[in-house]
């Protein structure tokens, strides 16, 4: 096999991998903004306080109790808890 073939192949490669992980990084992002945004819009009182983000990393990074009992903690409804950790988690 030709260097030239070689060096196109490895490029053609990383340029796949990395591509990949650039795509996979804001979904992330997105989970737990997901769980902000649903208990903003319980709460109806702007943006959410930095508990509700903790809790919403939390549910994000599996740790659903941990995420709920932050949420409830905060002033929102354990149905509303609930339902946003499990969006954050996916």
């Amino acid at each position: 096999m030709r260097t030239s073939t070689r060096i196109a192949g490895v490029l053609s490669g990383l340029t796949l991998v990395l591509g990949g992980a650039a795509f996979g990084a804001p979904a992330a992002h997105a989970d737990v903004s997901a769980c902000i945004n649903q208990v903003e819009r319980e709460l109806q009182g702007g943006e959410a306080p930095e508990s509700v983000r903790a809790a919403c990393s939390a549910g994000y990074s599996g740790e659903h109790e941990q995420c709920v009992t932050g949420l409830t903690k905060g002033g929102v409804t354990n149905g509303t808890a609930v339902s946003a950790c499990k969006v954050s988690a996916q």
